[in-house]
């Protein structure tokens, strides 16, 4: 997706003005990312109420700017929106617990199975082990219980 007609100073104000409800003192910068996303940083004193629980609330406020930019826009913009560096912590956890499960996987040549993610939770483990020849993993189950399995490859 080609973001590089998108201003990104108006999806700064629009982050701003939604953010405005939550925490008016929260600082906003907007930068265009490598990955052809609007990356919105977000830097609070009380970023779990940006955050909410398990990243719930920040899901919903990157899905509402996204919402924004497209009605602005006329095209559907990828935006991504992190507070006080959380989305780049949740994923090296992600990342880290791909690893680990997969090495006792692959140790133990037993299934297992990890806690419920949402998808894109899901897609940063399945892509970390994207690689590795000596497991596979595939997403089971419906809605919020979706996980993943991790096992031997076959």
């Amino acid at each position: 997706m080609d973001n590089s007609k998108v201003d990104i100073k108006k999806i700064k104000k629009m982050a701003q003005w939604l953010l405005e409800k939550i925490d008016p003192a929260a600082e906003i910068s907007t930068v265009a990312g490598t990955d052809g996303a609007v990356k919105v940083e977000i830097n609070a004193a009380d970023a779990q109420a940006i955050i909410g629980q398990n990243g719930e609330t920040l899901r919903a406020i990157t899905h509402l700017l996204r919402v924004m930019a497209r009605k602005e826009f006329a095209r559907e913009v990828l935006i991504e929106a992190d507070a006080n560096g959380y989305l780049e912590k949740r994923k090296n956890y992600l990342r880290q617990l791909a690893v680990s499960t997969a090495n006792d996987v692959s140790l133990l040549k037993k299934e297992i199975v990890l806690p419920p993610m949402n998808s894109y939770e899901r897609r940063v483990v399945h892509m970390e082990l994207a690689d590795r020849a000596d497991i596979a993993t595939e997403s089971r189950g419906e809605g919020i219980s979706r996980r993943i399995a991790i096992k031997p490859a076959e």
